[in-house]
């Protein structure tokens, strides 16, 4: 049962898409209708809503992957296969929100969230942050969408080589597999481009 209440907890904060109703909210503006990717994420909050939307949505849309697994692994055994769901929520929610499936989301500030929320154990989470890093500024890849493709295939085989505690790389594995599939279906088919250090590749 307590895994399962973190689990729902997880997954109600996931489906609340904070990126869209804080610039529906102050601005009165629909950000999965004005963009080409029709995502309701932070960078569209910004973008769209301006700093202020941009930096409420960052902040609960990171603390909302953050907080049931920062919760639940102080009283869960972060050990059990049913710490996986846990893990696993607030990206799902996020992606196939219960109320708004149409305006699902690429859930990656999410997924950070979560990652954060493992705290002290952070291997997972630094390693997202350098692959998009690297594939942002290092070797660059357009479009967007396969850079974030790359960006958690890698992170997600890294987790697996490295992290010892199986619900973790499982948990990982599965997040990486619906962010991929949240990109693979908003692909918007445009030439790919790679470059390393912004000297394109011929």
């Amino acid at each position: 049962m307590p895994y399962f209440l973190f689990t729902l907890l997880g997954f109600v904060l996931g489906s609340t898409l904070f990126a869209y109703w804080i610039p529906k909210i102050l601005k009165n503006i629909d950000i999965c209708t004005i963009p080409d990717d029709h995502n309701p994420g932070v960078s569209n909050a910004f973008m769209y809503g301006g700093f202020l939307c941009g930096i409420l949505s960052l902040i609960c849309e990171l603390a909302k992957g953050f907080i049931p697994v920062y919760l639940g692994q102080k009283y869960l055994d972060i050990n059990s296969l049913l710490f996986v769901p846990v893990l696993v929520a607030p990206v799902f929610g996020h992606a196939f929100p219960f109320l708004q499936k149409e305006k699902g989301g690429k859930a990656i500030t999410a997924s950070f969230g979560v990652l954060l929320g493992l705290f002290p154990e952070l291997h997972p989470a630094v390693y997202l942050a350098f692959f998009f890093i690297f594939f942002s500024v290092v070797v660059i890849v357009n479009p967007h969408s396969l850079r974030s493709i790359l960006t958690f295939g890698f992170f997600a085989f890294n987790v697996f080589l490295t992290i010892k505690t199986a619900s973790i790389q499982i948990g990982c594995f599965i997040i990486a597999g619906i962010v991929i599939y949240r990109h693979l279906i908003r692909h918007n088919n445009g030439p790919v481009r790679i470059s390393i250090l912004h000297q394109t590749l011929k």
